[in-house]
């Protein structure tokens, strides 16, 4: 796959994983963005080391099973490293 076609890619995934766990993240839409495509690649990745082929073409649907558990991966990683995406008020009313 090019460069071009991973970064739709994971864009894509992003917004796949920010659908199935829905919730306030830090950084909006750009750091959805980013954990589409940097969890395609950690999944890819992961998808390797545990045996599997990882990453393939475009078109595959393993590809994009792949990159949305990898972008759902990171994106309760950035969750649990930002407290949850909840804002915490000291004082309740």
């Amino acid at each position: 796959m090019g460069i071009i076609a991973w970064i739709i890619l994971g864009l894509l995934a992003g917004a796949i994983a920010k659908a199935i766990l829905p919730g306030e993240d830090p950084g909006g839409v750009i750091v959805t963005m980013v954990i589409g495509i940097v969890g395609a690649i950690i999944g890819g990745l992961i998808g390797e080391w545990i045996g599997w082929e990882g990453l393939g073409s475009f078109f595959e649907l393993r590809t994009w099973i792949i990159a949305v558990a990898g972008s759902l991966l990171l994106l309760i990683i950035v969750r649990a490293a930002t407290g949850g995406g909840r804002h915490h008020d000291p004082l309740p009313h």
